[in-house]
């Protein structure tokens, strides 16, 4: 992967997410020149809600990216304030198997736990 000028963002990705992405990329989009993007819409019960790693094959001129070991997570910048320093993590349990986010910026969730204000 060549290095690009694109500036980063303030997002952790923990290497159970990392190593799940990865997973994700080999089984479903080999040979594909995918990232995974993280936004904040409007919407949910809370006022705010993530739009969770949705893969993508597009790069936009405001996109904020990080690489994690062969694994882009991409954010806009108008997604980034509200996501600086919020951890991506997986949860491998027998209960769940999810990514989780864990953000320092979110006043309070709603009950379902998909929005946040």
């Amino acid at each position: 992967m060549t290095e690009t000028s694109t500036p980063a963002h303030g997002v952790i990705v923990t290497d159970a997410a990392a190593d799940k992405l990865r997973r994700i990329l080999e089984s479903d989009f080999a040979g594909e020149e995918i990232r995974f993007r993280l936004a904040v819409e409007s919407g949910g019960c809370s006022g705010l809600r993530y739009r969770d790693l949705m893969p993508d094959e597009k790069l936009n001129d405001n996109d904020l990216v990080v690489d994690y070991g062969g694994v882009e997570v991409v954010i806009d910048k108008k997604s980034a304030p509200y996501l600086e320093g919020a951890i991506i993590d997986f949860e491998d349990s027998m209960m769940n198997q999810r990514f989780v986010i864990e953000n320092p910026n979110a006043g309070g969730t709603c009950a379902c736990g998909d929005s946040f204000h």
